[in-house]
């Protein structure tokens, strides 16, 4: 691997340029090599994948991922750094570089990333999405939260996140960390910490530990789900007071569609105690009760 991702090399490019990281962006440079190369291996990239990078940097990582995948849509919101980004890897005829917002909102991907994505998938026989990146601390959760939305689905996401975030998808109930994400990514996904990284191996260094995760979706745990959005969206709202009782979080998110006895009813149903916390049940109860609360819904 090339010099380009060193702290010398890109402070004297950012020098040349006359620019700093943007803080706004979320832009600390990955300077480690090693981890570079681990994050690119992890990810086991053959010439059917299509990768999506959020946070081009330098491309140096871009250019990693170009030599071993069909093709890399490369996002990159800063229009200073993209052209610096450009020139590391302007003779590779397999990258996309998009000068823009990933995201549409904290809900959504920006729609020309998903159309370039679904383009590039369809360009290749067997095709397969997948996410490698350093992503900026900012928009971690919903870019990792959005993809498991949209078609085509991640084969794999391979991604460098704050180390609390990390702690959050893979936690288990009844920890501290197990949240609304944890629900969500673990009712579709086998995911775990890679390598925890200090602030050391980035320029500028954060303030927090970060760490490569490695989440792997499964069909096999998505198609559990019959409705995804129904159940994203209750989810989130069941772990707005995580600390309540379930029934009376529960009460609250389908307020106007059950009323309390139809909540009494399905919690007697799946043999819950009145007084357990949505913090407690496992991504499988989360499902079954899901699936519960839209079939009462949808015959009322």
């Amino acid at each position: 691997m090339s010099e380009r991702q060193t702290l010398s090399y890109l402070q004297k490019r950012f020098e040349a340029a006359r620019i700093q990281p943007q803080t706004r962006f979320g832009q600390n440079f990955l300077v480690d090599l090693n981890l570079v190369e681990l994050i690119a291996k992890t990810a086991q990239l053959g010439p059917r994948d299509v990768v999506l990078e959020v946070g081009t940097g330098m491309g140096s990582l871009t250019a990693l991922l170009a030599a071993q995948a069909g093709h890399v849509v490369t996002v990159e919101i800063d229009h200073y750094l993209a052209p610096l980004a450009r020139q590391e890897f302007e003779s590779l005829g397999n990258v996309t570089l998009l000068e823009q917002d990933a995201l549409q909102n904290k809900n959504r991907l920006h729609p020309t990333v998903v159309e370039t994505l679904q383009e590039r998938v369809a360009a290749i026989a067997g095709g397969r999405l997948k996410l490698v990146a350093n992503l900026p601390y900012n928009v971690a959760t919903p870019i990792l939260s959005n993809l498991l939305k949209i078609q085509p689905w991640p084969n794999r996401m391979v991604a460098t996140i704050q180390r609390e975030l990390a702690e959050r998808i893979v936690a288990k109930p009844r920890s501290k960390d197990y949240s609304a994400l944890s629900i969500w990514m673990q009712s579709q996904c086998r995911a775990e910490i890679v390598r925890v990284m200090p602030p050391s191996v980035f320029w500028p260094q954060p303030k927090v530990d970060s760490a490569i995760l490695d989440i792997r979706p499964q069909k096999v745990l998505r198609d559990r789900i019959e409705d995804r959005e129904h159940f994203h969206t209750l989810v989130r709202n069941i772990f707005l007071h995580r600390r309540k009782f379930l029934r009376s979080a529960l009460c609250s998110a389908v307020k106007g569609q059950l009323d309390k006895s139809d909540v009494d009813e399905l919690l007697a149903a799946m043999e819950l105690d009145a007084q357990v916390r949505a913090e407690q049940l496992s991504p499988e109860q989360i499902i079954e009760l899901a699936e519960l609360v839209r079939r009462r819904a949808n015959a009322q």
